[in-house]
C-alpha cells in the first residue's frame, strides 16, 4: 500500500468547511497523540529513536515498490519525524507508529492528513515492515486508526489510494470495509514509472454502524 508523502512539502488543506461536526470526541491529539492498542500491537507518537529502524524497515525493495520514495538516510528520517510534530500541532496531520508486542521502536507507520481544514475528509496511507507482512499487525492497526480518525478527529470522509498492481494493499483496504470508487489512471510516479490507482473510502457512517467487518475487538 503507498504510504502518503514523506516529503514535507505537502499541500496545504483546502478551506471548506464542514457545518456538522456532531458525535466528535473532544481530544488534545494536536499536543500529543495518544497510545492505541489492538491484538498485538501499540500505536503512538513516532519518536526521534524511531528513526534508524523505519530506515531498515521501509527502504527495502519490496516495500518501496508502491510507495512514495521515503527518506534514505537515519537524519533524512529525524527530519521527517519532526515535521510529522509540526504539521500535527498545526492540526494538519497525524502519524502513529506502529510497534508490535515484544518490540519497543516502530516498524510501520500510518499516517492521516486533512484535505479539508477542518479535517472532515482526509486521507490515509500505511507502510510496514515486509517481515510484518500477513502477520495480521497491519490489519488490526489499520483498525483503531480509522476508529480514532472518525471518533476522535471528526474525520468524515477517508480516502486512500494504492496502485491497482498492488493486490496486498488493495486486499487490505477490501478487508477494512473501504469501498472501491474509481480508478486513477497513470496517477502515482513510482520509480520513474506511472502507475494507475485504485481510490478507496471509508465513511463515518458506514464505520459508526458497525458491521462485522467493522467490529473493533
Amino acid at each position: 500500500m503507498e504510504a502518503m508523502p514523506f516529503r514535507a512539502e505537502l499541500g496545504e488543506a483546502a478551506t471548506l468547511e464542514r457545518q456538522n461536526r456532531s458525535q466528535v470526541v473532544s481530544s488534545d491529539w494536536r499536543a500529543a497523540l495518544p497510545v492505541l492498542h489492538a491484538a498485538g500491537v501499540t500505536l503512538r507518537q513516532l519518536r526521534t529513536r524511531d528513526a534508524a529502524p523505519l530506515l531498515a524497515m521501509l527502504t527495502t525493495e519490496e516495500v518501496t515498490r508502491f510507495i512514495s520514495p521515503p527518506p534514505t538516510t537515519v537524519e533524512g528520517f529525524e527530519r521527517f519525524i519532526a515535521w510529522t510534530l509540526r504539521q500535527q500541532a498545526a492540526g494538519k496531520y497525524v502519524c502513529f507508529g506502529i510497534v508490535p508486542r515484544g518490540h519497543e521502536a516502530a516498524v510501520g507507520l500510518i499516517q492521516v492528513r486533512a484535505l479539508e481544514s477542518d479535517f472532515s475528509r482526509a486521507e490515509w496511507g500505511f507502510a510496514v515492515g515486509s517481515e510484518f507482512w500477513g502477520t495480521g499487525v497491519f490489519y488490526e492497526s489499520a483498525k483503531v486508526v480509522v476508529d480514532f480518525a472518525i471518533r476522535t478527529i471528526g474525520v468524515h470522509r477517508l480516502e486512500a489510494r494504492a496502485a491497482v498492481a498492488n493486490g496486498r494493499g488493495n486486499g487490505a483496504l477490501m478487508k477494512l470495509g473501504a469501498i472501491q470508487e474509481a480508478v486513477l489512471r497513470q496517477s502515482l510516479l513510482c520509480r520513474g514509472q506511472r502507475m494507475d490507482q485504485v481510490l478507496w473510502c471509508i465513511l463515518d457512517v458506514d464505520w459508526r454502524r458497525e458491521p462485522p467487518r467493522f467490529r473493533m475487538h
